[in-house]
């Protein structure tokens, strides 16, 4: 691949990197605690569990489609495999558990668009509802308690000052769901599946079956994120989650997923978790209320989407010209 070619494929990944430098140096020269070793692992890890969700809803996205349950997916996962701990039931069963919860709530969404056509937003929007009642009806509306030391260990053990093996799962399911979509057939039709549904249908491909794999690899991503939580926290809330999928989504558009489908990157996705959490963070540093987030990450999450249509507009205009120069 020619540099060339390498820049116009990962642009907007580019892009947002350069504005996590941006908001990183501004923040830097605000105040002198900002850009110190902790407060910038601090980042990271602020940083990892709308990267696991973000990961997630990415691919439902690129769809052409959206997940609005991810929050109480992860509720779910978090109370389910709290239960499992709280009961003795060892670290490797607990999470293939968890991750098998994530993969059923993924093919649940998956059968309720493509099975029964109901639109992404609704079906989600009902399942999101749903799922949290689940969370609240298995913990009983309370916290779960007394997690073992090792299933926690196994998510938030540091293998060197503040970076904890988390870190490295998100690194991995980063890579795994990135070579899926880039080195894969699964992610070509994915692709296609949001670029022109119609057109992958009528070209043979089982739309269905692809889009039920987005929905499941999305549900596993909250899984991850679930557990990640429960590790975290110490305890199995089943409020956790609520409105984390408005922050994956952020994480995503900030990223150059086009939330009309068949656009996006893995690596576009988590810089744009990185640049939220280096946002967040820097808004607190500066002793900013909190409630400003709230109104950044909605500016941010309205410039993202028109980026990406301002974007659009300039790609017609210029095969428009270049038509005009033809004839």
């Amino acid at each position: 691949m020619t540099k060339s070619n390498f820049y116009k494929k990962n642009a907007r990944s580019l892009t947002t990197l350069i504005a996590l430098l941006l908001i990183v140096a501004v923040f830097s020269l605000l105040s002198d605690r900002y850009f110190q070793y902790d407060n910038l692992i601090d980042i990271v890890n602020q940083g990892v569990i709308n990267g696991f969700l973000a990961c997630g809803i990415t691919i439902a996205i690129i769809t052409g489609g959206i997940d609005l349950s991810v929050g109480s997916t992860e509720a779910v996962v978090i109370v389910a495999c709290a239960e499992c701990s709280s009961h003795g039931v060892p670290v490797i069963p607990t999470v293939a558990f968890g991750l098998l919860i994530g993969a059923i709530i993924g093919m649940i969404n998956g059968f309720l668009v493509t099975k029964m056509h109901l639109q992404p937003f609704i079906a989600t929007l009902g399942t999101n509802q749903i799922f949290r009642g689940i969370a609240y009806i298995i913990s009983g509306g309370q916290p779960v308690l007394n997690i073992q030391g090792q299933f926690r260990n196994a998510f938030q053990f540091q293998i060197v000052r503040g970076v904890r093996m988390n870190m490295i799962y998100l690194l991995i399911l980063a890579i795994v769901f990135a070579l899926i979509l880039t080195k894969k057939r699964t992610g070509v039709y994915i692709y296609a599946i949001g670029a022109n549904e119609e057109a992958t249908r009528m070209a043979g491909i089982n739309v269905n079956k692809y889009k039920m794999i987005a929905y499941m690899m999305c549900s596993i991503g909250a899984a991850m994120a679930g557990m990640v939580t429960l590790a975290k926290l110490g305890t199995g809330e089943p409020t956790a989650g609520d409105g984390a999928e408005t922050m994956a989504i952020a994480a995503a558009a900030i990223g150059g997923t086009s939330l009309a489908g068949g656009k996006g990157t893995i690596l576009g996705t988590v810089l744009g978790a990185f640049t939220i959490s280096a946002l967040k963070i820097g808004l607190i540093v500066v002793k900013l209320d909190t409630f400003y987030q709230f109104i950044a990450i909605g500016l941010i999450i309205i410039f993202a989407t028109y980026m990406d249509t301002l974007q659009g507009m300039i790609v017609k205009l210029v095969k428009k010209g270049r038509k005009e120069q033809k004839t």
